[in-house]
């Protein structure tokens, strides 16, 4: 497979490469490319990456949305098999529990610099 083939997301943080380490401990992804503007993981069986870029001025999203906040214009979703065990896990990295939680299947986190992504657990998955 080529490089052409690779295809990801990029996330804008004050502290890119801490983040990028925060999500490789979090998902077991591999930093693939760190350096003073940014990083990147990957999947170790993938071609998909998260990159995360240097923001001077970064403000974080509110979740849920809030008039005249800075608003989310995109999150992250996890499937998990232990919704508990991936909670724990994440707070122990860092990540905070946001406020609102809108489903009882799905733990809505914050990750260090602020940006909301989901844990959720499906029942009915194989």
């Amino acid at each position: 497979m080529s490089r052409h083939d690779w295809w990801g997301i990029v996330l804008e943080a004050p502290n890119p490469q801490a983040l990028a380490r925060f999500y490789s401990e979090l998902l077991g992804w591999e930093i693939a490319k760190e350096d003073s503007d940014g990083a990147a993981i990957t999947p170790p069986e993938g071609v998909a990456y998260i990159a995360f870029q240097l923001s001077e001025g970064y403000v974080p999203p509110a979740w849920p949305a809030q008039e005249g906040a800075q608003r989310i214009t995109m999150h992250l979703d996890f499937e998990v098999a232990d919704l508990a065990a991936a909670e724990a896990h994440a707070l122990e990295l860092g990540a905070r529990e946001a406020d609102h939680q809108p489903q009882d299947n799905v733990k809505v986190m914050l990750d260090p610099a602020g940006h909301p992504f989901c844990l959720y657990w499906e029942s009915n998955s194989s």
